[in-house]
């Protein structure tokens, strides 16, 4: 039995942050809904490329869930979704702050159908603050929080981070967590409860490090001068002879003895007195001589904390990814196979199982609001 089996989770989110907390949900066992507009549903669907009728990334993101087609605007609407607002567990939306109340399904007024309902809402900014209407993405939040300041390329301009940070560790993973902690209270209360997840504000918790100079005075991180934004050489990204990429994390002095003496570091600038910018140098001169498959055979066994940077081709085929069997799944939609995305719950919870497939749009509206 998974976890979370019996529990019915109605999801009124698109795109990215609600539609993954709820694949995780659904991984453990829940039962999602997804609520979507008709005619066209969850704008992912639209997105290229396409596997079947809809985009692979949608088919990832909705997998092993159900779907119901509605208006949330239409006059009945709140009257047809109430037996399944009675029912439900969680809700998930990710609506601006209001547009849930002004269509009758804010917290106050569904609470009065089932308060034992757990309320998830998903915004950028929070329900509360100046900037809880303001429109934004990821870029956005990562650029306000001070975050994508401290990550500079050699010309000292911010660089375009590959990872949406704050959809997933700001979004998903805090609404998850905390849904699950509504859900544990709810079993000694027998209340649910309203979560208000401002992606915004998690991601400070990618900060501790700076929040912790900054506040205790010993003055705020700038970019390219602290340990973990390149100010040392014991945290840095050299290039190899053949273009490619070590990223060196030996940290420790057991580490960087070792790193050292295998890149054959002269003994002065070993030392931790050494200037930073002159070892920097000295190291990126010594690594630029060789290969990356020179230098991965040459760190291989010497326990260093360096790797090569690798392609995201590269990483999935990984033998450390096959041994884990992280891509095991597969989805399969318009007669086509791609392996399923991994989520992050432990393998004694997920089934061996084949992954369920993602929903039509509306395919289950008539027999879940005929209930």
């Amino acid at each position: 039995m998974r976890p979370l089996e019996g529990l019915l989770v109605l999801d009124f989110s698109t795109l990215l942050p609600g539609p993954l907390a709820s694949l995780i949900l659904a991984e453990a066992g829940a039962r999602v809904v997804k609520i979507e507009r008709p005619g066209r549903g969850d704008e992912m669907r639209t997105y290229e490329p396409k596997l079947g009728e809809d985009s692979v990334n949608f088919v990832m993101l909705n997998r092993g869930k159900q779907s119901i087609a509605l208006d949330l605007k239409a006059p009945d609407a709140v009257e047809r979704l109430k037996p399944l607002l009675a029912r439900a567990d969680v809700l998930v939306e990710q609506f601006r702050p209001g547009v849930m109340d002004r269509l009758g399904l804010g917290y106050e007024a569904v609470r009065k159908i089932n308060p034992k309902l757990v309320y998830c809402s998903i915004t950028g900014w929070g329900q509360t603050g100046p900037k809880a209407q303001v429109a934004a993405h990821d870029l956005n939040y990562m650029a306000e929080t001070g975050l994508l300041g401290l990550s500079t390329g050699a010309d000292g301009a911010p660089v375009l981070p590959p990872v949406l940070a704050a959809d997933v560790a700001g979004g998903t993973f805090p609404a998850v967590m905390n849904i699950l902690f509504a859900l544990r209270q709810r079993d000694i209360t027998g209340l649910g409860s309203y979560l208000d997840v401002a992606m915004g504000d998690n991601l400070f918790s990618f900060l501790y490090w700076g929040l912790g100079s900054g506040f205790a005075g010993s003055g705020w991180p700038q970019a390219g001068q602290e340990l973990v934004t390149g100010g040392s050489p014991r945290y840095q990204i050299y290039r190899t002879a053949d273009g490619r990429y070590l990223a060196a994390a030996p940290l420790e002095d057991k580490f960087w003895e070792n790193f050292t003496r295998t890149i054959a570091l002269p003994e002065p600038l070993r030392d931790p007195s050494a200037p930073a910018d002159e070892v920097t140098a000295a190291v990126a001169g010594l690594i630029a001589q060789k290969t990356a498959a020179e230098w991965q055979k040459a760190f291989a066994g010497q326990d260093v904390c360096c790797s090569i940077v690798a392609t995201l081709e590269e990483a999935v085929n990984d033998p450390q990814v096959a041994a884990r069997r992280l891509f095991a799944h597969a989805l399969k939609a318009g007669g086509r196979e791609v392996p399923a995305l991994p989520v992050p719950i432990a393998p004694t919870f997920r089934p061996d199982a084949s992954r369920g497939v993602a929903p039509r749009l509306g395919e289950t509206t008539d027999p879940l609001l005929s209930i």
